[in-house]
């Protein structure tokens, strides 16, 4: 249990104590039983404007293992009734959750930017996600197929569906505070699941609509439960209760095994989405501006703060040079600034602590014997940067592929030039990870682009495109330490949050016994 909380309070955290609150700041309660209540520790903890750090949005509860208890005992009441709603009619009131997520995407769109930092074009692409998600899923409550199958022995009927897992507890990352929390929330509950859902500590405004949207849509009370607060209490809680049947977490490899570790002690359903380090392979036949296009987005769009982010680039020595210098060039130019600024490129990161973790990773890779600043590298500090969490857009040039900076997830704007000479040693460097989320090839030979899908071990692969901008009717997820196997959005989603029953039904009216009785006429 120590360890539990030691872990979860790294994760996705500032690592501070809550701050000294100010009287003027809106507060915001936890959403429990159908009621928005305080929390029972009566405290608060600020959410504050990454790229102004004077801009406090709000005031949110700093939950403990009594909110989660009250939060589990309302999933439990309200499951029944939930369960037994058919799933068309869940569906039916999941669909009115996304008119009302679309007619608010303006003004979620700019909360979001507010509170993480990412640009208005993405904020309202992660909204955008979300409403994609709740619309595709929606339709699946029409669609929660099982099968027949004929069966072994005369007069007997033989199928098979699905039922809802039960209690879900649902831990949610800061970098997509409403698309990540909707891939878990919207299936869980067509499948008929109750939930509690926790969402980062740096974000809980976004997830906080979202919430208050289930309301306005008619979900009915204590189906969706939210406390908000800290890992180290509100997470290790729900990762610990008894009575919650699955945990879904996404955030850092290190939380991910002490999720699964508590999950495993209790024999609970654990699903997770973790780390990632994911490259680009650009051979010498590429369209090299498309190549750079790619690079650029995938390895600064969210300040690079993406589990798919393209951290690695494996360039061919051909055309090295000039990829290098075009890359440097276009992240040079890239606008730093606040994300609510239609001219801004890219946004702050997330928190202090981010900071010192980049900063960290990118004085290693000054350290490392080879590897080339090629461009940024600082901390930007003055004048509109001055109260923000600003990092120069950075590119390291002439990298190993075994050095840290090419092997660590570092969750902010820094990627690494790797040379290559093939595209077998390409593909034996990009594979060369603990990770496997996603992968990308550049190249205009179909050959090459259909041999890097075969060898490439990742969960999601692209050709001519950058490794972000998944969508939601396709699975996803990654390989090795990204995920313990489950695969979140697609149909496949539903397999982690409802679970197989398999029915029969012998009309003969004598006793059966399969495998054993002959069926006449045979043998």
């Amino acid at each position: 249990m120590a360890q539990a909380k030691k872990a979860l309070a790294k994760n996705n955290s500032r690592q501070t104590s809550p701050r000294i609150v100010r009287s003027s700041v809106k507060t915001y309660d936890n959403y429990i039983g159908g009621k928005w209540v305080p929390s029972e520790s009566g405290e608060h903890f600020e959410n504050i404007n990454p790229a102004d750090t004077n801009d406090i949005i709000g005031r949110f509860a700093l939950s403990t293992s009594k909110d989660v208890n009250a939060a589990v005992n309302a999933a439990r009441e309200a499951f029944d009734g939930w369960r037994n709603t058919p799933a068309p009619r869940r569906a039916e009131i999941l669909f009115r959750l996304g008119e009302i997520l679309l007619g608010n995407k303006p003004r979620f769109t700019a909360d979001m930017t507010r509170e993480m930092g990412k640009v208005l074009k993405e904020a309202g692409g992660d909204v955008q996600e979300a409403i994609d998600c709740t619309y595709y899923t929606a339709g699946e409550g029409r669609r929660l197929h099982g099968f027949t199958t004929p069966a072994e022995m005369p007069d007997k009927f033989a199928m098979c569906v699905r039922q809802p897992v039960g209690l879900c507890g649902l831990i949610t990352p800061w970098n997509f505070p409403m698309a990540i929390p909707s891939w878990k929330l919207i299936p869980a509950l067509v499948c008929g699941n109750t939930v509690v859902l926790k969402p980062a500590e740096d974000t809980p405004f976004s997830t906080y609509n979202l919430v208050e949207a289930c309301e306005q849509a008619g979900i009915p009370p204590g189906v969706v439960n939210l406390v908000t607060g800290y890992g180290e209490n509100a997470g290790a809680a729900i990762t610990n209760h008894t009575a919650l049947r699955l945990i879904s977490f996404t955030g850092s490899t290190e939380t991910g095994r002490t999720v699964a570790s508590a999950c495993a002690e209790r024999n609970a359903i654990c699903s997770l989405e973790m780390g990632g380090k994911n490259v680009i392979i650009v051979m010498e036949d590429a369209d090299i501006d498309l190549a750079i296009e790619g690079a650029v987005w995938g390895a600064f769009g969210t300040s690079g703060q993406r589990c798919t982010a393209s951290s690695r680039l494996v360039v061919h020595k051909k055309i090295y040079k000039q990829f290098c210098k075009k890359l440097v060039e276009h992240a040079k130019r890239l606008r730093v600034g606040n994300g609510a600024d239609a001219k801004t490129d890219m946004g702050p990161v997330i928190n202090a602590d981010a900071v010192k973790k980049i900063m960290g990773y990118i004085d290693i890779g000054q350290k490392e014997d080879g590897a080339t600043l090629a461009c940024g590298g600082k901390r930007l500090t003055r004048g509109e940067y001055a109260r923000g969490f600003f990092i120069e857009p950075t590119v390291f040039t002439d990298v190993a592929p075994d050095m840290r900076i090419a092997q660590e997830e570092i969750f902010g704007p820094v990627t690494t030039v790797i040379p290559t000479r093939s595209l077998d040693e390409a593909v034996e460097i990009a594979n060369g990870v603990r990770y496997g989320l996603s992968a990308a090839i550049y190249t205009t030979d179909v050959n090459r682009a259909f041999r890097a899908m075969n060898d490439m071990y990742t969960g999601i692969f692209y050709v001519n495109a950058s490794t972000i901008g998944a969508e939601v009717h396709l699975p996803f997820g990654g390989t090795k330490a990204t995920g313990n196997g489950h695969r979140e959005a697609g149909t496949q989603v539903l397999d982690i949050f409802s679970e197989w029953k398999s029915i029969y039904v012998d009309y003969s009216g004598k006793l059966q016994r399969a495998q054993i009785d002959m069926v006449e006429g045979m043998g």
